[in-house]
């Protein structure tokens, strides 16, 4: 059961993310009339420091602060591939968003599916990538919830029963209305606090942790015990495994939509790149996080049958005082918030540029375009709530993990767009579509794992990987077939090289000098 001051404390983190929610309007103001522009990206004006708070704390999600030292918890050493991965990332954003931020300001694109949309002139391929992004992102979503839940259980913050599913209700209305008004200013002032609130915290409860267990190698020999074998090494089996898994999640976490609208808001490439250069920072938080997974493994916590994720919640209620407890837990829950609302508002600001106004609307004004994505974003949210409360635990972790294979699958159109137009747009949803089933048909055929077996050894991989490889010579094998038929391909809109060649092209925006 929480104690007072760690109520208090967590109490008090909630109240000041309310707080900078309410001044979200402030930052920026921006005189303009009503546009998508300006809520769903802010007006592209987030500078280096606004767009690191924002796009780091956007990245890295209150699940998977939660996951990985769960991971750590229950199979040692593979739960490490979330820091390669989160390094291989830095020089993807650098080449990838900068780039891709110059051609949607320079032809007003707000989401990845416009690019798609001018770079192959074919609506159904835009509406396929815009579509595979929102199903890509609603467990994702969900799963923002989940971290909440299973870190305030694991705290005796969350009340048991109706009363717990209120305190959830109520977070969530808060991000709403906040989300509703100020757009993505609203996740932007709160992941400002996130960033603090979670580098001091797990700062000093790594600091604590280390120092009451005996320091790294009592944690470590400890964790040894509890594993047993060889568990905090990868063995040469795993290594396939641990690569294809980094390198996958790194190449899907750049197609979301979330991260995108993270990065279309900033003020110019230039920002990016430097963003970019920081981004490591975060993934060494990431690593802390695994490394008390370890440290729950040597203080001898016990977290339930299939809720590893609840150990190092479990970790810090015990060894923690109640108010640096508090922070933790409070930080964790504004981790998730940050997320949460930038996704609802990608889901949404993809629906209506791609579907409502491509095949319902095209007339559609400004105004109504924004207040169509409002609906649409709190319904996005009353969603997830939805699903949490409705569907098991492990029904949204299964989804998300087929999100990740298929949000994947749209890599071919969008980064490898960036560079060349040689590939058809038939050719390339031939392709998205052979790698769909492909993908789906790996999980679900290994009982919801990522990891698939290849070959009598077998060698085991990422099953993403297996299924972009199959789509990217689908796409290939088949544009060179149109191109022998004479298929004619829309037109190109946006100004880039037709071969894999890449210009300088002049900076644009606030940064341009």
């Amino acid at each position: 059961m929480a104690d007072g001051t760690m109520t208090a404390t967590f109490l008090a983190v909630i109240g000041g993310a309310s707080l900078l929610a309410v001044t979200a309007r402030r930052l920026r103001p921006s005189g303009r009339l009503p546009s998508l522009e300006g809520w769903a990206l802010a007006d592209r004006s987030l500078g280096p420091v606004w767009t690191w708070f924002l796009l780091g704390g956007t990245i890295f999600t209150a699940y998977t602060f939660t996951a990985v030292p769960g991971l750590a918890y229950g199979n040692g050493a593979a739960a490490f591939f979330a820091v390669p991965y989160t390094v291989i990332v830095s020089p993807l954003a650098f080449v990838l968003l900068s780039r891709l931020w110059t051609v949607a300001r320079a032809h007003g694109y707000i989401t990845v599916a416009d690019f798609v949309r001018g770079r192959y002139g074919s609506p159904p391929l835009a509406l396929v990538v815009a579509l595979t992004g929102i199903l890509a992102t609603m467990p994702y979503l969900a799963l923002q919830l989940l971290g909440i839940r299973a870190v305030l259980t694991a705290g005796g913050v969350y009340p048991r029963g109706a009363a717990g599913d209120l305190v959830m209700v109520a977070l969530f209305a808060g991000l709403a209305v906040a989300t509703y008004r100020h757009g993505l200013r609203a996740p932007t002032v709160i992941s400002a606090l996130k960033a603090v609130a979670v580098f001091v915290s797990l700062t000093a409860v790594t600091w604590l942790v280390l120092e009451r267990l005996g320091g790294p190698g009592a944690v470590f020999d400890g964790a040894a015990r509890r594993l047993g074998g060889d568990a905090l090494a990868l063995t040469p089996a795993q290594q396939p495994a641990y690569a294809t898994l980094a390198l996958g999640s790194a190449l899907a976490l750049m197609m979301y939509p979330h991260v995108l609208t993270a990065a279309f808001a900033a003020d110019g490439p230039r920002t990016l790149r430097k963003v970019s250069v920081a981004l490591p920072a975060w993934t060494g938080l990431l690593a802390l996080f695994g490394v008390l997974g370890f440290a729950a493994l040597a203080a001898g916590v016990r977290a339930p049958e299939g809720g590893a994720e609840a150990a190092v919640p479990m970790l810090v209620d015990r060894l923690m005082p109640g108010p640096l407890a508090g922070l933790v837990f409070g930080a964790i829950t504004v981790g998730a918030l940050v997320p949460a609302a930038v996704m609802s508002i990608a889901a949404a600001t993809s629906f209506v540029r791609n579907v409502y106004v491509e095949y319902v609307h095209p007339t559609a004004t400004p105004k109504r375009q924004v207040r169509i994505a409002k609906a649409v974003s709190l319904i996005a949210k009353a969603g997830a709530v939805a699903f949490v409360f409705g569907l098991r635990d492990q029904d949204a972790i299964n989804l998300q993990l087929l999100g990740g294979v298929w949000i994947l699958q749209i890599f071919p159109a969008v980064a490898v767009g960036l560079f060349t137009g040689r590939l058809h747009p038939r050719a390339l949803l031939a392709g998205w579509g052979v790698g769909m089933a492909a993908g789906t048909y790996l999980v679900v055929r290994e009982g919801f794992s990522s990891i698939v077996g290849f070959g009598s050894g077998p060698l085991e991989i990422y099953a993403g990987l297996a299924a972009l490889l199959l789509n990217l010579i689908v796409a290939v094998a088949g544009t060179a077939v149109l191109e022998r038929l004479g298929v004619p391909r829309g037109a190109d809109l946006t100004d880039l090289p037709s071969r894999l060649t890449v210009r300088r092209r002049p900076e644009t925006g606030a940064n341009q000098q």
